[in-house]
């Protein structure tokens, strides 16, 4: 993609919230390659959704042949960055720091290609720590080299400083400083690796122009910047916000069924822009999921293509057949195959028996107590008795106290359900 069609497209996104001067932009891209970056503090042991956006951003340009830089912020992560938040973070340890940042560094590697991907065309991407040009720096040569160039009033103007300063909370000088350190980060990539545009989500506007007017003052360059609109729901939440907390990008944080189910449920309202902000589907093609989803849109066919999408590109092409079985064995309504009941660990509790344990006279009732789904022995044959006891995806009988004689699935899984919500994976040890 030449600068025209690239910015063209991240428009037709929905990708861009505010840019620098735009013409300009266009005609360094024409020109060639540009290296871009993106920051991410390490204030979690995981990305979540929201990060998502901003990175596949990166990957968009990356696809188009540009350089980018990911930035694993171990030295911003130390401080907090007050954009977007209504109070100050809890300041970090170093172990915990140290740990966040391995598992942030992960996350980016797998988002992105870099050397020794087997996909990679074109210029690999990079993996960086600011701590590199920061731990070493002290206060005195940071203050006369970057501060300096900085005014007060440039930093109180700023919307996420102005934002703090009016609340009951008010604002650190610790988290005040912050950008003036985000403005030196893109001032040293700029020097090292000739980066010449940084992007992020909008509320990162006022740091990125922070550091556009550094390198203007210190390197008498020019710069750019582009930042993303929030990604929010028809209902005004943020996306990836459950009742549960946030939906990450770790598969022990939020399972990659979590995942892939969170997408599939996404309102009809919501599931075109997600398409588009959230895959790397061309446009040309998420308008003719759109035009399939219209025809039938009790199949849900667009939720049904973006949950596949998010989870691949998160998780992996397995785990997102994982999640659709997982699925089928929950919702699907007929006897769920060996595959389908092996995809369920992880995802529904489970309780190791014996052969022998399946056997007995009243194995059901048996098996309803050992799983923990009824109480005892007299709530088990209760709850069979009114028609609330699921084995295999099959009712059973209100007089039945033992497993069907087909017994477990493959000789290894029994699911069983009490009720509509309440499932137990019975595995043959």
């Amino acid at each position: 993609m030449n600068g025209a069609e690239i910015l063209d497209d991240l428009a037709v996104r929905g990708l861009v919230q505010d840019c620098t001067d735009g013409d300009a932009l266009r005609a360094r891209l024409d020109e060639g390659p540009i290296t871009l970056y993106c920051g991410f503090d390490p204030t979690a042991d995981s990305l979540h959704i929201g990060h998502l956006t901003p990175l596949l951003l990166l990957r968009r340009f990356q696809d188009a042949g540009h350089r980018v830089v990911a930035l694993a912020g171990g030295a911003t992560g130390m401080v907090g960055d007050p954009s977007g938040r209504s109070e100050e973070r809890n300041l970090l340890d170093q172990e915990t720091l140290d740990a966040n940042v391995e598992a942030v560094s992960g996350q980016l590697r797998s988002l992105l290609r870099f050397e020794g991907d087997p996909h990679l065309e074109g210029p690999a991407a990079m993996l960086v720590d600011n701590r590199e040009w920061t731990a070493d720096v002290g206060l005195l040569d940071f203050l006369r080299h970057v501060g300096k160039h900085v005014t007060v009033g440039t930093m109180l103007a700023k919307e996420s400083v102005r934002s703090r300063l009016a609340s009951d909370q008010g604002i650190s000088f610790t988290e005040f400083s912050y950008m003036l350190l985000q403005a030196n980060d893109f001032f040293e990539l700029y020097e090292r690796y000739g980066c010449e545009m940084q992007v992020g989500g909008s509320d990162q506007w006022g740091n990125i122009t922070a550091g556009i007017d550094l390198i203007r003052r210190r390197a008498g360059a020019s710069a750019h910047g582009l930042t993303l609109p929030l990604l929010t729901r028809s209902d005004g939440v943020k996306f990836g916000k459950t009742a549960e907390g946030s939906v990450w990008l770790d598969p022990v944080r939020t399972l990659p069924y979590e995942m892939h189910q969170y997408f599939r449920n996404v309102d009809d309202r919501d599931v075109e822009q997600c398409l588009l902000r959230l895959t790397l589907v061309d446009v040309d093609e998420v308008a003719a999921v759109m035009a399939d989803h219209a025809a039938r849109p009790e199949q849900r066919l667009a939720q049904q293509r973006l949950a596949d999408e998010v989870c691949t590109l998160v998780h992996g092409e397995d785990a997102t057949v994982r999640a659709r079985l997982a699925a089928e064995g929950l919702f699907g309504g007929s006897t769920p195959t060996l595959e389908v009941l092996d995809a369920l660990r992880g995802i529904v509790p489970e309780t190791t028996v014996a052969a022998a344990d399946l056997e007995g006279d009243e194995s059901l009732v048996d098996a309803l107590v050992v799983s923990g789904l009824c109480s005892s022995r007299g709530d088990a044959r209760r709850t069979i008795g009114g028609g609330g006891v699921s084995v295999n995806g099959a009712r059973q009988d209100g007089e039945a106290v033992r497993l069907p004689v087909d017994g477990p699935v493959g000789g290894r899984y029994v699911l069983l359900q009490k009720g509509r919500r309440s499932r137990h994976l019975l595995v043959v040890g």
